[in-house]
């Protein structure tokens, strides 16, 4: 196995273990160091991101099952750090995290039918940026959780930027999957067998 698909691989480790550390923080008594630990594994999750691409191009080893792997690993982390947050003292609506769980679903279903029927569909830079934004999000919350952390931060004040933050971003990213979709229809529509 690859040294990229291996980093790819390891966001889906990052992304499970943030939401165990955040929920049970409390009961393992590391809660003044919550913030810092999961800054740690969001830090964790972007490098082997941004190295797995890098490496895969620099060693020429870009395949179409990391291509396909890429994605998935960026969603179960994002979707994994974001149900976290409709918990514990951030508490964004459960429905808001599900516009991101059920764009990211429909977009990787619609990329794997397309995928099997011999067809790539490329990524699109407002997906690009929708990652972008859903990273400075949360990392906005993630060091929103300092200052609380200390008591220098108002727990509603900590809610109300967490909740428009995400909501920027969720509307982003209902924008990015309709213009995806938009984008590639004529492979879509062949794919599922709506033309010929």
């Amino acid at each position: 196995m690859s040294a990229p698909l291996l980093l790819t691989l390891s966001r889906v480790v990052w992304g499970p273990l943030f939401l165990v550390v955040y929920l049970y923080s409390a009961a393992w008594g590391i809660g003044v160091y919550l913030p810092y630990i999961l800054l740690v594994l969001a830090i964790l999750s972007e490098l082997s991101d941004l190295f797995d691409g890098f490496l895969a191009r620099k060693h020429n080893k870009v395949t179409e099952l990391g291509k396909l792997l890429d994605p998935m690993a960026d969603s179960i982390f994002r979707l994994s750090v974001l149900l976290a947050f409709t918990q514990g003292v951030i508490q964004i609506p459960l429905l808001l995290a599900c516009v991101f769980f059920y764009r990211d679903m429909i977009i990787s279903t619609l990329r794997t039918v397309c995928a099997l029927r011999g067809a790539t569909l490329a990524a699109r830079l407002s997906g690009k940026v929708k990652a972008v934004i859903q990273a400075v999000v949360i990392f906005f919350i993630l060091i929103l959780m300092i200052p609380y952390s200390m008591g220098c931060l108002d727990l509603i004040v900590l809610q109300a930027l967490s909740f428009n933050a995400v909501l920027i971003s969720a509307i982003y990213t209902l924008y990015s999957g309709c213009e995806y979709v938009i984008a590639n229809r004529a492979h879509i529509k062949k794919a599922l067998g709506l033309v010929r």
